[in-house]
């Protein structure tokens, strides 16, 4: 029997989504303008409130003394069980499971993952071979059954010959001669043939990163990506040509590349600048040019006093590739929180991340570094909770939330623990 709709709705969830987005958008750029006074006017206009922003201590405590005791049992309850989830999560990160919360109430967790995953490989100024084995060898992993590999094809040859094959190695099953904003599109609204992606995921220009934004909520992605960057965190004992050598690996990307140096020792710093520039003026043409241009208006030598000022400061820009070259460097791999990938020691580099050491090169920048970590199988896997429960438990369950839900005002929500608590034979 094929599907009927028997009801087919005349509107969906994105009906209104492009008169809300210009709203926000208006209302965000003028916040950034009148900060504080902005919000408070705001507040003023849309919820006719006019007292303080921050609740108080005190207005906590006397809320706390006010309110009735059976409220408060009631989200106790709720903080009970969504806390003890939340530990079961903790303990089972990254697997299925299910857990008893309370005598008949059982929630859990399944690990799905996506159906259809797009993968951009870019291939404008650099053929990123790299790039095909990061994103698609991980969605092949996290065992996404439909991969699609999208590049940018060159006139009378197509995508470029080993990003096919590497492609091709690592798993993909439809690869298109597809670069740009269109490929980005194709993917998202499943052309030429394919299913629509679920996921979109791999580095691109600033207008693929862009459509990747504007179609977020369509589709997913792995995140907001802008320009590659790069930091060091060096002191006196680090080797000034390794220093600048490194910081030149990453400028040649393109003219809008990051390269940020931290140290404790101006001797370095003076030495890595004054070596940069001689580095660049020996690079072939293409990656000169971008590194001229990167060096010049996005490079940054930070002189700090201490190992904690470094540290600091790090945090404080949230590095997509963050390389440490010093003595302490236990210290430094404990006290660090915010970067998209780590190098530990000059032994290691950027490079060798980038092309084939083992950790994904698709990561957070734009200080995403402070909420995200990088592509790895997890984003290619939907954490699904499900849970199950007895008549028995909805003695507590069901009455528990009809009140909460009344304590909101949602009188909806309430009859829907109602009814099996008159089914079940309780009263509530």
């Amino acid at each position: 029997m094929a599907i009927q709709y028997l009801k087919k709705s005349p509107k969906t969830s994105s009906t209104d989504d492009t008169k809300t987005r210009e709203i926000v958008e208006n209302i965000l750029k003028d916040i950034e303008k009148t900060k504080e006074e902005g919000c408070k006017e705001l507040s003023k206009k849309f919820d006719k409130f006019e007292g303080d922003v921050i609740v108080s201590k005190e207005k906590i405590e006397e809320i706390k003394k006010s309110l009735d005791q059976k409220t408060k049992d009631d989200v106790q309850f709720s903080h009970e069980r969504v806390r003890k989830f939340a530990e079961a999560q903790l303990k089972n990160y990254g697997q299925d499971f299910e857990v008893e919360l309370s005598k008949g109430l059982y929630a859990g967790q399944k690990l799905i993952p996506v159906n259809t995953a797009g993968c951009y490989v870019p291939a404008g100024r650099y053929a990123h071979i790299a790039s095909a084995v990061m994103s698609v060898t991980t969605a092949k992993v996290a065992g996404v059954k439909n991969i699609l590999v999208c590049s940018s094809p060159k006139p009378g040859v197509g995508v470029h010959p080993t990003i096919v094959y590497t492609a091709d190695l690592c798993g993909a099953d439809v690869i298109m001669n597809l670069g740009g904003v269109q490929a980005i599109a194709a993917m998202t609204n499943g052309l030429f043939g394919n299913a629509p992606a679920d996921i979109l995921v791999g580095p691109g220009n600033q207008f693929v990163a862009e459509a990747k934004r504007i179609l977020f909520g369509k589709v997913g992605i792995d995140l907001f990506a802008g320009p590659t960057e790069i930091a060091i965190i060096a002191d006196d004992t680090a080797d000034p040509e390794i220093v600048a050598v490194d910081l030149v690996g990453q400028a040649e990307h393109g003219y809008n590349s990051p390269a940020w140096l931290y140290t404790t020792s101006k001797e370095l710093a003076e030495k890595v600048m004054k070596r940069v520039p001689e580095l660049i003026a020996e690079l072939p043409e293409l990656p000169r040019t971008n590194a001229e241009a990167a060096w010049r208006d996005y490079g940054e030598v930070v002189l700090c006093d201490n190992d904690e000022e470094m540290a600091a400061i790090s945090d404080e820009y949230a590095p997509e590739h963050l390389e440490v070259q010093t003595k302490n460097l236990d210290w430094f791999h404990n006290r660090l929180k915010n970067y998209g990938s780590l190098f530990v020691g000059e032994e290691t580099t950027v490079a060798y991340g980038d092309k084939c050491s083992g950790t994904n090169h698709i990561l957070p920048t734009k200080g995403a570094g402070r909420y995200t970590g990088g592509l790895f199988v997890g984003k290619f896997i939907k954490t699904l909770s499900f849970q199950r429960m007895t008549k028995e438990s909805t003695e507590l369950v069901g009455a528990a939330a009809a009140r909460l839900s009344r304590y909101e005002g949602m009188e909806a929500h309430a009859r829907t623990g109602d009814v099996r608590l008159k089914k079940y034979g309780y009263t509530g």
